[in-house]
Order: structure tokens, then C-alpha cells, then sequence
């Protein structure tokens, strides 16, 4: 068996020095049939590791039911098979631009605060939790005949708390479940993260973009005899829908990343491959320090402006980077081919239902309450939910009051749409009469994945009122946008949205494509019953990207749930992303 350990501020592989060159590649965001592609191009830029974290919501999307660990298992199985050691980050909170920083939404509408802190009853969670992640990663230790090399204690714990009873629970928990490699942490490169979110005697590791030198003096400060890594070399970003596309020059990550290398330290790519957040998987942001200020979610797209891009394609930014780690790594094996790209081609769009018409296929069973019910209540993560509640009368027009919604709604006033409302935007001055039927149909973005404003919840947070009068007796229908059931299509296009439109891609084998939706406002887009994600009108992300391995050969079948306004009647896949 093999051996992983730290010694006199070195790594040690099988007792001799060893620098990692890990990259992160999230087999949550990629296809399993793409895994080996992708994996074969870390180690063609001349990795030795790849680092992923684990989303606890994904595995236990309800409280109590597990799903999916195969996942993790074979996904580390098969980085150890292309050669590549492995670096585990299993949380249970990990960020990572995902929907509420992989805590499931049932755990933090139950625990609120209590979450990320040394609460028993969100430690059993925990407990629960680890006792079915864990092994799968205690058996694929190198220390056991696999290739896992370290494993995270939470995840950029200073940024958030300073509970270190918690911290420290975590810690022996990981070894009380058979964690025998070196444990460790991250966080910024500052006094406030390192003396936050570090453990004794648990390596500090340090997450920048730049500035490696002062970056690692300030770890050396705090932990002169732990080996220098930076666990996330931030060498792109990621986009919010509604801002600008971001990228980072080639050159000018290459520069950094030999800093850091020239410094000794070993490194984490972060992203090495992004992926895509497929179905409702993005995360959202608030700005400002205590995040109170603008919310802003997270586009489908997950490209990250990696060195491999969102389809596996080597960038200019992997050529740089695999000249470098040559250096260190040397020899690296040749690039893997790129899967092949469908030919352009048009989607007619020729069939279409109204989502009213079709409620009892979609929707949960109708909930009524005094006040509005959250997703939450309703057991929904996320999708739609539909809101009704009347207006007594006869009475004038009085001022119809809705706020808090997350994140959202269309109103409709006796069937007919009078508003389309949005979280943080200014509330219409609406007056309405009575009596009348009021129904709104809230969408949830990403719940907040970073700061003090994780675990919110979605739907409706405030009553609704009539002037200065609440007005109760709400009945709400769930509706989750997953696996789409069988609905009774018409020829035709609906001119009345919300409503699903179905068309049929005719492919000779499976390819990559990238769907665009010219003239389309805001929706859901699935291929063969597979939610790819979100569109949004409002960018900057233009086109989704369609794995090969969601198609087949002939026919398949796209559907799109649009809420906003129709466009084209024909949708257009190109060879090319738009990501802005």
C-alpha cells in the first residue's frame, strides 16, 4: 500500500517529495460518459491530481433518503484508473456556485442558523450524512490501494464562522469514519479567515487569483511548518445572469501560476474543467459584505473561462498552463481527441400545451394556509409554485400589496396578467378591486451559496395585502420541473405562456451541440426528459450546451417551458457557445 504524509513542510509521496498539481473537475457537472475525456485532458495539461467536492443535497435530496453515491465511487474509481490521485472535499457545506453551498434546502428550512455550527441536531445530520459519504472515501485512500490523497474539513470556514468546537467535531468525526490521509483546510489568505477557519494540528491551505507571494507569507505567519498550497487557484470566474461575461487574460493566469510554482507550493486548478449546472443546480450571490444588497443567481452555464472549456476543449489558457506544469511534471500524455460537434441545424418547435391546462399532470396536490407556504413547506427545492388566494368584496379599488417574493412571479388578476414581479425590484403600485381572484406563479432561482445569507427559503416570504388588510386562505400547487410527466400536445404553438413547446432534433449519431433560443424570454429547456437548465433573454449566456450523451441517433425530443414571451418558432443549434 501507498503513502500519503506530511513531513519538515513537504508532501511525501511513498516517503519522497511530491508537489501536487491538482485540477478541479466536479463529476456532479459532467456527464458520467464524459468523465474519462475529461479526465484524460488533466492529466494531457500535466496534472497528477484532480479535485472534486461532494454535494450533500444531491445525495440526500430529502431527509432520510440517499440516492446517487455510486456517482462518487466510480467517479474516483475512474480518476485512479487515468492515473490521476485525488483530492475529496465532502463538506458538508462546499459553496462551489451550487445551490445553497450543497446544503440540502429541507436542512437549513429546519435548522436556520444552527447549520455550520456545533449544534447537535445539525451534527447528526452530519452524522447521517458521513456515515454514507465517507467510507465510500476512506476505502479509495492510497493508504488502502486507491488514489484519494487528502480530505477537506468543510470549506472556507473563516469566511463564515469561527466556531471551532464544530470545526474540530468535523475533523475527528472524518477520522473516526476511517479518514487515515492528511486532512486539511482552506480559506482566504488573511488573519480573519486563518484564525477562524483553521484546525490544530489540520493542514491550512490558502484559495487566491493573485498576489501568491504576500498570499503565502500570510500562511507562513500563521503556519510555518505546513507545506504552501493554494487548495483554489481561482484562474476564471463564473457569470450571474443579468451581468457581464467574465473571463481571465491566458497570459496573465499562466504568470500567476508560475508564481506559484516558483514559490515551491503545490496548487489546485480551480476550475481545471467546469462543467455545466445542469437542471436547477446553480447558486445565487447577494452583493455586499453582510450579502444584503442586490441577488444575483447563477447562469446554467459553469465554463468557468477554465483552461478546459465547458464541452472539454483545450483553451488557450491550457496550452499556457501545460507548458508550465511540464516543468514540473514532466512528459505529460498527448491531448485526447475532442468528441465531434453536430452540424448547425434547426429545431422546429410544433407542438404546445398551456401550463394551465395541464396542472393536475404537473403539480403536487393543492396546499391552503392562512399564509402563504414557502417552497419549503411545500417539500418543493425548486421549479414553480402556483399561489391563489381571493380578494373579498364588493369593495373599490384599494392597493395590492406583494412583497418578498423569491425569486419571481407572474401576477394575475382575474386570469388576466397584470405584473411580472422580481425579487429586489420595485414593487408596481397596483390597485385592485374587490372581489377578484389573484394568482401568482413564483419561480426560484439558486438559493445563496456564500456568506450569511445561506439557507434561504424560496416562494413567497410576506402575506399578501389588500391595502392595510392581510389576506388569507392561500392555496398553493407545487410544481417541480425534474422528470417532465406525459402531457397532451396540440398542433400548433401557443400564443398564451406559460407553456411547454415540444420540437424534434433529427441527428444522424450523438454530438456536442449548443441550443440557442432566439426570441425566447425565460425558461426550461430538456432533451429526451433530461432538464438541462435555465435560459434567460437577459444574458449573458446565449446558448445551452447539449452533451452527446443526451441524444441518440434520429429523432430526439426537445421541450421547452417558457414563462415570459415566445419567440421563434424554430430554435437554432450551432456548433459554438455564446456564453456572452
Amino acid at each position: 500500500m501507498r503513502n500519503f504524509t506530511i513531513n519538515g513542510g513537504a508532501f511525501l509521496l511513498d516517503g519522497a517529495e511530491f508537489r501536487v498539481l491538482s485540477g478541479a473537475l466536479h463529476y456532479f457537472r459532467v456527464l458520467p460518459e464524459q468523465w474519462r475525456h475529461r479526465l484524460g485532458m488533466l492529466r494531457a495539461m500535466g496534472l497528477n491530481t484532480v479535485e472534486t467536492y461532494v454535494p450533500w443535497d444531491l445525495h440526500e435530496p430529502r431527509k432520510g433518503e440517499f440516492r446517487r453515491l455510486d456517482e462518487l465511487a466510480a467517479f474516483l474509481d475512474a480518476a485512479a484508473e487515468e492515473g490521476l490521485l485525488a483530492i475529496v472535499r465532502p463538506g458538508p457545506y462546499i459553496c462551489a456556485e451550487w445551490d445553497n453551498g450543497g446544503l440540502p434546502s429541507w436542512l437549513t428550512a429546519e435548522l436556520g442558523p444552527r447549520v455550520r455550527t456545533r449544534d447537535a441536531e445539525y451534527l447528526s445530520h452530519v452524522e447521517r450524512y458521513f456515515d454514507e459519504i465517507v467510507p465510500l472515501i476512506a476505502d479509495r485512500q492510497v493508504t488502502k490501494g486507491g488514489n484519494v490523497i487528502m480530505v477537506q474539513v468543510e470549506n472556507e470556514y473563516g469566511s463564515y464562522g469561527s466556531d471551532a468546537v464544530y470545526l474540530r467535531h468535523l475533523a475527528d468525526d472524518l477520522i473516526a469514519h476511517g479518514v487515515e490521509v492528511p486532512l486539511f483546510t482552506s480559506d482566504g489568505a488573511d488573519d480573519f479567515y486563518l484564525t477562524g477557519g483553521t484546525v490544530p494540528g489540520v493542514l491550512a491551505t490558502v484559495n487566491f487569483g493573485s498576489g501568491p507571494e504576500n498570499a503565502f507569507a500570510k500562511l507562513r505567519e500563521h503556519r510555518p511548518d505546513d507545506p504552501l498550497m493554494c487548495m483554489e487557484f481561482w484562474c476564471g470566474w463564473f457569470d450571474h445572469w443579468g451581468q457581464g461575461h467574465v473571463t481571465r487574460d491566458a497570459a496573465d493566469a499562466a504568470d500567476t501560476l508560475e508564481q506559484i510554482l516558483a514559490a515551491g507550493a503545490s496548487v489546485n486548478l480551480y476550475m481545471a474543467h467546469g462543467g455545466t449546472n445542469f437542471g436547477t443546480t446553480a447558486g445565487a450571490n447577494r452583493v455586499g459584505e453582510l450579502a444584503g444588497g442586490e441577488y444575483r443567481p447563477t447562469v446554467t452555464s459553469y465554463d468557468y473561462d477554465a483552461p478546459i472549456d465547458e464541452r472539454g476543449a483545450p483553451t488557450e489558457k491550457f496550452w499556457r498552463f501545460r507548458e508550465i506544469l511540464s516543468r514540473y511534471n514532466p512528459s505529460p500524455p498527448d491531448v485526447p481527441g475532442l468528441p465531434p460537434v453536430l452540424p448547425p441545424a434547426a429545431v422546429p418547435l410544433v407542438e404546445s400545451v398551456r401550463l394551465g391546462d395541464v396542472l393536475d399532470e404537473v403539480a403536487g396536490p393543492a396546499v391552503t394556509a392562512p399564509l402563504p407556504p414557502t417552497f419549503e413547506d411545500l417539500g418543493l427545492t425548486h421549479g414553480l409554485a402556483l399561489y391563489r388566494v381571493e380578494v373579498p368584496g364588493p369593495r373599490r379599488p384599494y392597493r395590492l400589496r406583494v412583497g418578498g417574493v423569491h425569486d419571481r412571479a407572474h401576477l394575475y388578476v382575474d386570469g388576466e396578467l397584470t405584473a411580472v414581479l422580481e425579487r429586489g425590484g420595485e414593487e408596481p403600485v397596483l390597485e385592485v378591486p374587490g372581489p377578484a381572484t389573484l394568482e401568482l406563479l413564483v419561480e426560484s432561482m439558486g438559493r445563496t451559496n456564500y456568506g450569511p445569507a445561506l439557507g434561504e427559503r424560496k416562494g413567497l416570504m410576506a402575506p399578501l395585502m389588500h391595502d392595510q388588510q392581510y389576506l388569507h386562505g392561500v392555496t398553493a400547487r407545487p410544481i417541480a420541473l425534474g422528470e417532465l410527466p406525459a402531457l397532451p400536445y396540440e398542433d400548433g404553438l401557443s400564443a398564451a405562456v406559460p407553456a411547454f413547446f415540444r420540437g424534434t432534433l433529427e441527428v444522424a449519431e450523438p454530438a456536442d451541440g449548443f441550443l440557442a433560443l432566439p426570441g425566447w424570454g425565460k425558461g426550461y429547456v430538456w432533451v429526451n426528459g433530461f432538464l438541462l437548465g435555465r435560459y434567460w433573454d437577459r444574458g449573458p449566456q446565449r446558448t445551452l450546451y447539449v452533451p452527446w450523451p443526451l441524444l441518440r441517433a434520429g429523432a430526439n425530443e426537445i421541450v421547452i417551458l417558457e414563462l415570459d414571451h415566445a419567440g421563434s418558432p424554430t430554435l437554432d443549434l450551432r456548433s459554438e457557445p455564446d456564453l456572452g
